[in-house]
């Protein structure tokens, strides 16, 4: 990520944006150094790095090329660009290979790619990978068991504790399941067995229900 100086934030921002042809509401920085100069302010100045998600975007067509291309395995990578997020979209010769079992090996890809993305780029930038569109598929299923077990919650007064799953199935879950009478969710556990609880709650039941916040923002 390219480091700009100049005399004030304003005009390095002016800078950036002039080069990469793009309007300064377009730029995210973060500020790396500020000196505040001498007599009649000379010699101040101030540094940030700079980036578009533009510049994301082009990262991620680089980092999944160099890695595909390290184990000499022919994909065809779709990136979708969404306000501060990216759907990527993988299809090989052999989907079954990057998804793993229970979809293991693509949650562990994603983890990867998303920490490499945060690391050059010091924000917290959402990133999904999806192979042939399996996660599409995987949440249409995970939605619906949300909604049976829901069901089987609210006329037994039982609880049930789910298996251990990745968080954005678990994301899927609470939202699915956050306006429901007489339910709330909640995650329990940690690492690979970090898993949801639905539990069923009484009407008189003051708490707020737990939306699943933890596993959005920690997670």
């Amino acid at each position: 990520m390219k480091v700009y100086t100049a005399k004030t934030l304003e005009d390095l921002l002016a800078q950036a944006a002039e080069e990469k042809g793009c309007a300064v509401s377009d730029l995210k920085y973060t500020v790396t150094e500020e000196k505040e100069g001498g007599l009649l302010g000379l010699g101040k100045s101030v540094s940030a790095e700079v980036y578009t998600m533009g510049d994301v975007k082009e990262f991620l067509f680089d980092y999944l090329g160099d890695y595909f291309t390290g184990i000499d395995l022919d994909i065809e990578v779709a990136i979708e660009e969404k306000p501060d997020a990216f759907v990527i979209n993988l299809n090989a010769d052999n989907n079954a290979v990057l998804i793993g079992k229970m979809g293991k090996t693509l949650s562990a890809f994603n983890t990867v790619v998303r920490a490499a993305v945060n690391a050059e780029f010091k924000s917290r930038i959402d990133v999904l990978i999806d192979v042939n569109h399996y996660k599409d598929e995987r949440y249409s299923k995970v939605r619906m068991m949300a909604k049976r077990i829901g069901k089987q919650v609210q006329n037994s007064h039982v609880d049930v504790e789910l298996d251990p799953m990745p968080n954005d199935e678990r994301k899927v879950i609470h939202k699915t399941l956050n306006e429901w009478h007489n339910i709330k969710t909640e995650s329990e556990g940690d690492g690979s067995r970090r898993h949801i609880c639905i539990r069923y709650v009484d009407d008189e039941d003051t708490a707020e229900p737990e939306e699943g916040s933890e596993d959005s923002a920690a997670e």
